[in-house]
């Protein structure tokens, strides 16, 4: 574009939060016509009559009038139930753990979201991810964040070549302390803000508190491998693959960690032990293929890096074969709680070439009957 940057407007998705914040005070500061736009998602009243998002819609506009930016707010709670959070229920239902931060950056964020700037003229859509888009061999790529601590590639992996070309990140090459530093400097109301965490949009609560409202469940059994009856569990659902916090499973013993669940009896089977061999397998298969190109585009047998979980360090592996909507990955060391629902995500070097949701893993070292002692620990739980 050879608009000079008087006249390129930037307009850049507002959340109320320090990372969005800084973004603008950048754009702002390069010289970009910046206008603020947030984005409300959901509504609901706390204990005290206090709605969240009104608590963030203040702040973005502390923000705005401290940089001198105009600044409006639009509605996609119908959206955003629809597309995202209906499927999150859902998936629970079905005794999955979906990750709804990635359906949302599809569905909303870089769809609808995306789709209203352009349509206000914006030149650019931007965001506060940490994340780059950045030119490799000639070709618009998605690359992660210059800080490895908040990266959030992971979580952007089915954004698209088109819509990659007309989105700007300008935190995506600094550092979280960096932000920290320029939204002082500025002395924006979101300086000294916690980062948000919870649920996309919907942010921090009692998630079992919050889910019972959407979700009906039922006790039923912690048992073993074997069939063993361990203790009684206040639903299925609640439970990942890989958890070891909120059992309630006591006893001498290495801790309990939960290595599956069998959804049609109710029981969330348990072993002790991190190093459990019914945890680890080194492939996957995986369906819903996205790829920022569009298309995988590289020869097969392809070696690479992925990710089965946020923050889980880059895993050496090979994608063997792409039939259809289905990709099948062996990793080089064997991999810990593969999830079905989760997300696997393909990296290049720093270049996010794209992802897809895991279908299954295995068979698992238990059912391959291979001894312990052949098992390295590749990653630790995030629960």
């Amino acid at each position: 574009m050879n608009k000079p940057k008087s006249e390129t407007l930037v307009i850049v998705g507002m959340s109320g939060g320090v990372d969005s914040s800084v973004s603008a005070a950048l754009l702002k500061e390069e010289g970009y016509n910046v206008v603020g736009l947030f984005m409300k998602n959901w509504e609901e009243f706390d204990e005290h009559g206090v709605c969240q998002s009104s608590k963030e819609y203040a702040d973005v506009v502390k923000v705005c009038e401290k940089l001198d930016i105009p600044y409006y707010s639009v509605d996609f709670i119908k959206e955003y139930k629809e597309q995202v959070f209906s499927h999150f229920v859902e998936e629970y239902k079905m005794g999955f753990t979906p990750n709804p931060d990635i359906l949302c950056n599809r569905e909303i964020k870089f769809k609808v979201f995306f789709e209203k700037a352009m349509e206000l003229g914006a030149d650019f859509l931007a965001t506060g991810h940490y994340c780059q888009s950045l030119m490799v061999d000639g070709q618009q790529r998605l690359v992660k964040g210059a800080d490895p601590l908040k990266d959030q590639s992971y979580f952007l992996y089915t954004i698209k070549k088109e819509i990659l070309e007309k989105v700007l990140f300008p935190i995506g090459h600094i550092p979280k302390t960096e932000v920290r530093r320029i939204a002082a400097k500025y002395d924006l109301a979101t300086k000294e803000k916690k980062d948000s965490t919870g649920i996309c949009f919907i942010g921090e609560r009692n998630f079992k508190n919050f889910l019972s409202n959407y979700v009906t469940f039922e006790d039923g059994n912690f048992e073993t491998l074997d069939g063993t009856i361990v203790g009684r569990h206040t639903g299925a659902t609640y439970y990942t693959l890989g958890q070891r916090k909120g059992l309630g499973l006591g006893g001498q013993g290495e801790p309990w960690f939960v290595v599956g669940k069998d959804m049609k009896r109710n029981v969330v089977i348990v072993e002790r032990g991190d190093h459990h061999p019914h945890m680890y397998a080194d492939t996957l298969t995986a369906t819903d293929l996205s790829f920022v190109g569009g298309a995988w585009d590289r020869p097969l047998p392809f070696k690479c890096t992925a990710k089965v979980r946020y923050r889980q360090k880059d895993q050496a592996c090979t994608v063997t074969k792409i039939e259809g909507d289905k990709i099948y990955v062996e990793f080089d060391e064997a991999q810990r709680a593969i999830t079905p629902r989760q997300s696997v995500v393909f990296y290049d070097g720093d270049v996010c070439l794209g992802g897809a949701m895991i279908e299954a893993s295995g068979p698992s070292y238990y059912e391959m009957k291979r001894p312990l002692a052949s098992l390295e620990v590749t990653s630790t739980s995030d629960h």
